[in-house]
């Protein structure tokens, strides 16, 4: 965080049930605000999100007000804020009515809790409805968050971007590296100590043989135009005006270096565009959360 903060990364994106184990992230994070950041604290944008499993019981997760708001409040704590600049219903919930979830994300505005409010991995039709109810409680919605790479192309699939650019409502993806496969280290395999080489986690070894073919594809692409792979996969989600921003995530000050220098890389121009159309043709496909 010191050194992202150094290289001009003023937003860290949390939700409440990052660890493991659950709100450790939270945590850890609050601990370093108040020993490296109290006096950036206007400067920075903290942003949690809840509606996933987070604790055992009937309101330990979903869209209700009680789930929300309560989860709201521990984040508070665990993050050692009083507010936090961006509070998100983190994935939708078909057992609540859409109008409930909304007027928790609109409550959390306006008791000060949350200075906006964003939506996470809502299918169109569902956001588009959600949207409009925060309207009507004079609500705004700031920004989307969902998975978008290369190789999952979900968002502008579903038309969803370009929803996103009509209403002028920002987009901010996540797993733009599709949790690594779009980097050099899967190019020959699954190599030891990387993510799918653990059991835990998202990344499954077969996922990663799945899209072999077409992650050498790529490598051979961005090396032949002089570009690492991962560089140009993190310019290709920049590429679109609707995408505001894109989340990285390191494990090492190295991948977050590495991954800041993407902003130097040149930009994909329209035959590596073209190129990466013929590998990965958009197509409709399933949304992941990894």
């Amino acid at each position: 965080m010191r050194r992202a903060f150094d290289r001009g990364v003023t937003h860290f994106d949390l939700a409440n049930n990052y660890g493991p184990p659950p709100g450790s992230a939270e945590e850890n994070v609050g601990r370093i605000l108040v020993e490296d950041f109290a006096c950036h604290r206007d400067e920075l944008i903290i942003t949690t999100k809840a509606g996933h499993a987070m604790w055992n019981g009937p309101y330990g997760q979903g869209g209700s007000r009680k789930h929300l708001l309560a989860s709201l409040d521990q984040s508070l704590k665990r993050l050692r804020v009083n507010y936090v600049d961006l509070f998100y219903s983190h994935c939708p919930d078909p057992d609540t009515r859409l109008e409930e979830t909304m007027s928790a994300l609109a409550t959390a505005v306006h008791s000060g809790r949350a200075l906006y409010v964003g939506l996470s991995k809502y299918p169109l039709k569902r956001l588009k409805k959600a949207v409009r109810i925060l309207k009507e409680m004079g609500v705004r919605c700031l920004i989307y968050q969902a998975p978008y790479s290369i190789l999952n192309r979900w968002p502008e699939a579903e038309g969803i971007l370009d929803y996103l650019w009509d209403e002028k409502i920002g987009c901010e993806v996540f797993s733009p590296l599709a949790q690594g496969m779009l980097t050099p280290k899967y190019l020959d395999g699954i190599p030891e100590g990387s993510r799918a080489a653990r059991e835990e986690g998202f990344l499954q070894v077969d996922q990663v043989l799945a899209e072999q073919e077409k992650i050498r594809a790529l490598g051979d692409l961005a090396q032949s135009n002089g570009i690492s792979l991962n560089h140009m996969a993190l310019q290709w989600t920049l590429r679109s005006p609707a995408v505001t921003s894109s989340i990285i995530g390191a494990r090492t000050v190295a991948q977050l270096n590495d991954s800041l220098d993407a902003l130097q890389a040149a930009a994909p121009d329209e035959s590596m565009l073209a190129a990466i159309d013929i590998i990965a043709p958009l197509q409709k496909k399933k949304h992941a959360e990894g």
